[in-house]
């Protein structure tokens, strides 16, 4: 009888089923995966650009934005300028699978190897993941949130909830948490900032207090606090300045939000913090989901479960996905995460398997394990983009891909390569592919350090420049406008540089 679970393109429900028990029993037995409890469901092309719009959640609530990213998504794949996905796939319990119907057989397969098993166990160990997304609650979360903001837009009107939405959306990324316990100023240093901010505001505001007469004893001992520094200290330890995480701040101490427009900012917060894992994790997640469908697909073949016909299928469709293409190349627009973490994922595999002695200098720990399916499981658990590849960038991968490193001055005219794929240059090409993936290169490091609540109420933002990079000045007053609508009140900005704050 033959092995085969199927050999043309047609699929049905049925072959599915048999495709996934395979999928699932290469995953779980072979490779050892810990997955959550799977839920595939397949859907249409028009489903699949739906689901692209609202950030590929099955439950989200309404906003113009999406509605103009699924018209301008539509538009270029009805005219074929770009291609759909073929899964998406939500950090949930149940994980859930969204298929394209008009997937073959030998595809279907692929992106439930990719999706069901790849993505499903990434999502469920890596520790960013663990530590800051709760998938048993979150679909219960959209459920809420796209009611309790459709109620609003009864209530209060679609023009009134809409622009809380926008205003929100526009500082979605400055409403996270990057630390469990972000770092705080000492008593003192708050102190200091404190009479700083107020050495102007006394004369102006409270004359009685200037014209006191001033502290006789030792010069070394600090100045008591006037009453309304202490007021003001308290309203800072109180509101735990400074604050990261913009939305949170909005969303607690707005003077001018009424209930249901908190709750409105924090569903945008909520939505932004449960994002945060995948924007750090990109090369991994793909590159884990790739290496396991790699894997699932060619042992499926061993084994006689498809045809020599869908392996080709599938390593034409593979091949595209892992396409790097070189800097001079027109369709060149950067690192191919799908390419960078699938070659990596290879790499710990034949690092080992069959180590060089290169390897074994560079990664005496990891020659010649016996295991690497467990060594490739402590990796996707335990690291994000960037400590990932300090840690297993390898000189062979630096090779493959051709990697080298530009040094870009903005005074000088002409580019200079600081470092290539030699033994000289391999750390060097390392740290700065490592600070490509830096979410803290990416996103400017904007915090709320100063709100005067009992003034003119002005809120103070500073941006600690990285590199000393500013913000694109239109892009920033835009974002402003929305800040101060949130906040109800002027909305004050300053930039230092990182290096001068560190000194």
């Amino acid at each position: 009888m033959s092995a085969l679970i199927f050999e043309d393109a047609e699929w049905d429900f049925n072959l599915l089923d048999k495709a996934f028990n395979a999928v699932e029993d290469i995953a779980l037995n072979d490779l050892g995966l810990d997955t959550y409890p799977n839920q595939v469901e397949i859907i249409s092309s028009e489903q699949m650009l739906d689901a692209y719009s609202a950030h590929g959640m099955p439950l989200m609530y309404n906003h113009w934005s999406f509605g103009k990213v699924f018209a301008r998504e539509e538009t270029m794949y009805q005219k074929g300028h770009t291609g759909l996905a073929y899964e998406i796939i939500i950090n949930s319990v149940p994980c859930i699978s969204f298929l394209m119907e008009e997937n073959t057989m030998t595809m279907q397969t692929l992106v439930m190897a990719h999706a069901c098993f790849g993505h499903n166990h990434f999502f469920k160990n890596n520790y960013l993941f663990q530590q800051w997304t709760d998938a048993d609650g979150i679909l219960d979360y959209l459920g809420f949130a796209k009611r309790y903001i459709a109620t609003c837009e009864e209530k209060y009107g679609h023009a009134e909830v809409e622009a809380i939405l926008d205003s929100a959306h526009a500082i979605m990324d400055q409403g996270v948490f990057r630390y469990q316990r972000p770092p705080r100023l000492s008593e003192a240093e708050q102190l200091a900032r404190v009479r700083a901010r107020l050495a102007h505001d006394e004369a102006n505001f409270n004359d009685l207090w200037r014209t006191l007469p001033g502290h006789d004893g030792d010069a070394s001992e600090p100045t008591p606090l006037t009453p309304i520094e202490e007021m003001v200290a308290e309203d800072q330890e109180r509101m735990k300045l400074p604050e990261e995480n913009i939305l949170y701040f909005l969303e607690k101490h707005s003077p001018v939000l009424r209930p249901w427009q908190r709750e409105i900012v924090r569903i945008v917060r909520n939505v932004a913090q449960y994002f945060y894992p995948q924007k750090q994790t990109k090369v991994m997640n793909e590159g884990c989901a790739c290496f396991v469908h790699h894997y699932i697909m060619h042992e499926m073949h061993k084994r006689g479960q498809i045809t020599d016909g869908a392996l080709l299928e599938f390593m034409h469709s593979h091949s595209s996905v892992i396409f790097q293409p070189g800097f001079e190349d027109p369709r060149y627009s950067g690192i191919n995460p799908y390419a960078l973490g699938f070659a990596m994922m290879e790499d710990i595999k034949r690092i080992c398997e069959d180590p060089t002695d290169e390897d074994r200098d560079w990664f005496p720990e990891l020659a010649g394990k016996a295991d690497w399916r467990e060594e490739l499981k402590y990796a996707w658990a335990n690291f994000r983009d960037e400590s990932f590849i300090q840690q297993y960038l390898s000189p062979k991968v630096m090779r493959d891909l051709r990697l080298f490193s530009i040094y870009d001055k903005t005074e000088d005219p002409n580019y200079i390569v600081s470092a290539i794929h030699d033994e000289t240059g391999f750390r060097k090409v390392r740290n700065t592919l490592a600070q490509m993936f830096d979410i803290g290169r990416l996103e400017p490091n904007i915090q709320v350090i100063e709100a005067n609540v009992r003034g003119d109420r002005k809120l103070h933002l500073q941006h600690t420049m990285n590199g000393g990079i500013p913000l694109e000045d239109r892009q920033k007053e835009k974002v402003l406008f929305h800040i101060e609508r949130l906040w109800g009140h002027e909305v004050d900005f300053s930039a230092v540089d990182a290096d001068d704050v560190a000194a």
